[in-house]
């Protein structure tokens, strides 16, 4: 009788051991279209940007909190249109694919309105229209029977903080800013000075304050003296972001200075900013930028950014963030 029941219960084995291997195969191909979806959707949502759009340089990246997601409800754009090149970086209530619906709707309407219309008010007003309609559509889809019609009230609360800029010709800068962090304007580093002798004497700049987690750069020599990028953020008048309260009637543009040649934008969300380390210190972003390795492109500040942002974090996120970067390389 031993011998029966041995081999009944190796069968029973074998058996479970092939319908957990079964499982385990369609569980792989069921995350990998998964992630294929949610690539194509990140993809369609924030199209990689062109290199280079009329003398400016460009590069931009964007980071998920929400573990496995590609996407999240961060935005960005630049496009070229008759009037300058029209830029938004924004950032749904929210993180992770929930909030890609509103991130959607407001940036396919900027993509639309940035050619169309003639200044960044109606711009930012298309965009808020667009914002309207979607979260009525989703008070109707969560709630059916009670919303049949057009609900006075949606249920659903969105809202997006927005900050639209417009970069001329000349570089005149103009911004709308709707509850979103001003960027950041990087100057390039100070030019030795030659001395009386001929010999080059270069003016002493402080260094940024050390932060846990993150990288002092390097001197260029033992005993040199290290020049450092002047960092200063930009400011304005600001708005309630998107869907908390309706626009004002009037929408004029903040001049806010100027983006001269060699000089370079830094665009971000609030989450790099917010970002905590296992200590409860925030991330220190200004000092970041000081600390920035030369040459200064486009490409290399996000990367190091990006980097710094990971290792002060240990990897763990609490927000999603968009970076986009924008020198000026016009003559």
């Amino acid at each position: 009788m031993l011998v029966p029941s041995l081999a009944t219960c190796a069968a029973f084995l074998l058996l479970a051991t092939g319908c957990a291997l079964h499982i385990r195969r369609g569980l792989l191909a069921e995350l990998r279209r998964s992630q294929e979806i949610a690539g194509a959707a990140q993809r369609a949502l924030l199209r990689p940007l062109p290199g280079r759009i009329d003398g400016l340089a460009l590069a931009a990246a964007q980071l998920s909190a929400s573990r496995g997601a590609a996407v999240g409800g961060d935005l960005y754009e630049a496009v070229p249109t008759a009037h300058g090149i029209r830029v938004v970086i924004g950032d749904v209530r929210g993180h992770g694919l929930p909030a890609l619906g509103a991130a959607a709707a407001v940036l396919g309407a900027f993509r639309e309105a940035a050619y169309d219309e003639p200044s960044l008010g109606g711009v930012l007003r298309r965009m808020e229209r667009a914002l309207g309609r979607h979260v009525r559509d989703r008070a109707r889809a969560e709630h059916p029977a009670a919303c049949p019609a057009e609900p006075e009230s949606p249920a659903a609360e969105e809202f997006v903080t927005v900050l639209l800029l417009q970069i001329a010709a000349d570089g005149a800068l103009r911004a709308l800013n709707c509850g979103h962090p001003w960027p950041y304007l990087i100057g390039p580093a100070p030019v030795p000075e030659p001395c009386a002798a001929g010999s080059l004497h270069v003016p002493p700049a402080p260094a940024p304050p050390a932060a846990a987690g993150v990288r002092a750069a390097p001197d260029a020599g033992k005993g040199a003296a290290r020049t450092v990028p002047e960092v200063r953020p930009l400011g304005g008048d600001t708005l309630p972001p998107l869907g908390v309260v309706p626009l004002p009637p009037v929408l004029r543009a903040h001049a806010c200075g100027e983006l001269r040649p060699g000089e370079t934008l830094f665009l971000h969300t609030d989450g790099a900013e917010d970002a905590r380390d296992p200590a409860g210190r925030f991330f220190p972003l200004r000092s970041v930028l000081a600390g920035a390795r030369a040459p200064l492109t486009p490409a290399r500040l996000v990367a190091d950014v990006h980097e710094a942002l990971l290792r002060h974090t240990g990897g763990r996120l609490a927000d999603d963030v968009a970076l986009l970067v924008l020198r000026n390389d016009r003559r």
